[in-house]
């Protein structure tokens, strides 16, 4: 490979590592500020305030119009175990890129 080749094919490097490092970093913020609401919603599933909407709902007390995935076990839960997944694997991601610098 001769310098010009050699040139351009790491500025396209450059500009895809930097590219998705602007991305990553923009998503990771919105991440971690939904933390609390993941945190609230582990603490919702299952609890008597959950049970008692739930309740509500089945007793047709709530509003025709209001959304209700929250009242399904599996929604949550599938949020719950999609952050943990997601946690999983930015560990590994980040602990490869470590082992490599």
């Amino acid at each position: 490979m001769d310098n010009a080749e050699r040139i351009k094919k790491m500025e396209a490097n450059l500009d895809e590592a930097y590219q998705a490092i602007l991305e990553l970093s923009v998503a990771i913020e919105k991440y971690a500020e939904a933390k609390p609401a993941v945190h609230e919603l582990s603490e919702y599933l299952g609890s008597e305030d959950w049970f008692n909407d739930r309740d509500a709902d089945d007793a047709g007390s709530l509003p025709a119009d209001l959304k209700r995935g929250v009242l399904s076990e599996d929604g949550i839960w599938n949020v719950l175990e999609d952050s943990r997944q997601l946690n999983i694997r930015l560990l590994e991601v980040a602990t490869d890129f470590l082992k490599d610098n």
